[in-house]
């Protein structure tokens, strides 16, 4: 993983000592609440319904194994002994006090950490997908490309100020797990006879106004990745709205201009690379490129797991369920989730949990650690021989739920229990569904099904492009949850449609449940996932069943 130089070091280490005295300012009155605002911004620092919210960023959801440890130390010393893993594979603490948050940011910095442009009008974390490096449906590993793209946007001097907040994601694999066509900008990485090249997407994004990304351009050589990126964000600076926040974001312009009329202003701007200097060479991504080498993989055979274990159903559910496989013979993914009945809310993880996933990795897995939008973390190289030894430890730990992908493996924001923009809560919405599922076979039954949560419209949950999408809505004062079918993610993204009127909290969970129901009696066989169940009946025969009293 990319470590930091002494430029790297430096500039962190000034922003600490430059917020330490803005913060001091604002304490002695010598800023105003407004005046400090964009300044606790930029570092991460949103102030909650309760307390602040320090938001750290993890650059791709690459994590060591010591900065791990770090965020665990900081959870126990700051905070209130948890974190929350977010959708943009970065860590929230929603205790700070206001007064420790430059203490906070010295210990991110000395493990090489910040919490920079996690938050305000700029460019955000950039994201891909958390099987870099080690899916066999991999085309190219994308966490150099992620890197550049990092190195490239952290205080550009241009970007500092946007219209809205930007988001960035990067695909390099067959199957997009990085959302990329729901980014502001979404980068697909293809190959042609060895020469790497970027399809463009723009004008995706969730929130108040839902759309699907557009193909900008295709086949961009990945010399100009930066340019025309800059290009587009040039062009999305000069004529963004800024007197309406909710109409602020690019994918408003791109659909108030049209994708054509956009493209030209963006062709104009960037002249086919001639207006910018700032072009990749091999140099500076041979540079990048060093840091993101293999790690010291071992020639092992594969294992025949089923037949080894086929008396432990537990652990062979586990092995289907939060495995995955790898590039290398007789190696797997792991997914650790962080969701179900024994987790206080999806993404959340104690400081103790925190410390035994750094010493599974450590032991098991290169010492590195991996965070994914859909809040959970993943040991990315263990062997299968030790698949055993790792799961038992997670179980011990209370984190061997095996429902990756299952209908528990719940997307879901912080909402109304912290989120001052919050509707309504998410978080009860999340243990209540959780709550009807005791029986394992069940939902190994309906297999692969995603749910997602948000408590606004903002969309933080990503409600839209899940299979089954909850969007809490104030109605009358009462906190009321929307519901969608038929979003997903990936090359064939979509959004889901409500179904119709609003249920209160406690009506939630029996209309999953009926949604379930009718999934299991119109699926044309077992192997038949519920997406692809409701892209062929569609939306009415859901509606019914709901709606029939």
């Amino acid at each position: 993983m990319y470590k930091y130089d002494h430029y790297d070091r430096k500039i962190v280490n000034q922003r600490v000592d430059q917020y330490e005295d803005q913060l001091n300012r604002y304490f002695n009155k010598e800023l105003t609440d407004e005046e400090f605002r964009p300044l606790r911004l930029q570092n991460g620092l949103y102030i909650q319904r309760h307390a602040p919210m320090l938001r750290v960023a993890i650059p791709y959801g690459l994590l060591s194994s010591k900065q791990l440890r770090t965020l665990a130390d900081i959870a126990d010393e700051f905070d209130r002994g948890y974190g929350h893993f977010s959708t943009r594979q970065n860590i929230q603490y929603n205790w700070p006090k206001l007064e420790d948050t430059p203490k906070i940011l010295r210990k991110l910095a000395d493990a090489e950490m910040h919490a920079i442009q996690t938050s305000g009008n700029c460019i955000r974390n950039i994201t891909t997908d958390p099987y870099a490096g080690v899916t066999p449906d991999e085309i190219v590993d994308t966490r150099y490309i992620a890197e550049i793209l990092r190195q490239w946007s952290t205080f550009h001097p241009e970007f500092a100020l946007l219209p809205r907040k930007f988001k960035i994601s990067i695909s390099g694999s067959k199957h997009d797990r990085a959302l990329v066509k729901t980014h502001d900008i979404g980068l697909e990485l293809v190959k042609e006879q060895e020469n790497l090249f970027v399809n463009v997407f723009v004008g995706g994004g969730l929130g108040r106004t839902p759309v699907i990304g557009q193909l900008l351009k295709e086949k961009l050589p990945i010399e100009h990745l930066l340019s025309y990126c800059e290009s587009i964000i040039r062009i999305y600076n000069l004529f963004g709205r800024r007197d309406n926040m909710y109409k602020a974001r690019i994918k408003i312009l791109v659909k108030a201009l049209g994708v054509e009329s956009f493209k030209k202003q963006v062709e104009d701007d960037w002249n086919d690379g001639k207006n910018s200097s700032n072009h990749l060479n091999d140099k500076e991504i041979n540079r990048v490129k060093q840091f993101f080498t293999s790690p010291n993989y071992e020639t092992v055979e594969s294992i025949d797991l089923e037949d080894q274990f086929r008396e432990d159903h537990n652990f062979l559910h586990w092995i289907k369920r939060n495995t995955r496989e790898h590039i290398k013979n007789g190696y797997r993914s792991v997914t650790i989730s962080l969701k179900g009945k024994k987790q206080t809310a999806p993404g959340d993880i104690q400081s103790s949990e925190m410390r035994v996933v750094a010493d599974l990795a450590d032991q098991y897995s290169f010492g590195e650690i991996r965070s994914t939008h859909e809040q959970n973390l993943v040991l990315a190289d263990v062997k299968e021989r030790d698949l055993y030894d790792v799961y038992s430890v997670l179980c011990e730990n209370n984190l061997g739920e095996a429902n990756i992908g299952l209908i528990t493996d719940i997307i879901c924001c912080p909402g109304g229990d912290f989120c001052s923009l919050a509707n309504a809560k998410s978080i009860p919405i999340a243990k209540s569904i959780d709550n009807l599922f005791d029986n394992y076979d069940f939902l190994f039954d309906i297999g692969t099904i995603s749910l997602n949560i948000s408590g606004c419209m903002n969309a933080c949950g990503h409600h839209h492009v899940g299979n089954i999408g909850i969007l809490g809505v104030d109605k009358d004062g009462s906190e009321w949850y929307q519901i969608t079918l038929g979003g997903q993610q990936g090359v064939n993204a979509s959004l889901g449609k409500v179904i119709g009127p609003s249920f209160s909290a406690d009506e939630v969970p029996a209309v999953i449940k009926e949604i379930l129901n009718v999934y299991v009696a119109q699926r044309d066989s077992e192997e038949e996932l519920f997406i692809d169940c409701y892209n062929r009946i569609g939306l009415d025969p859901f509606k019914e069943a709901i709606y029939k009293n």
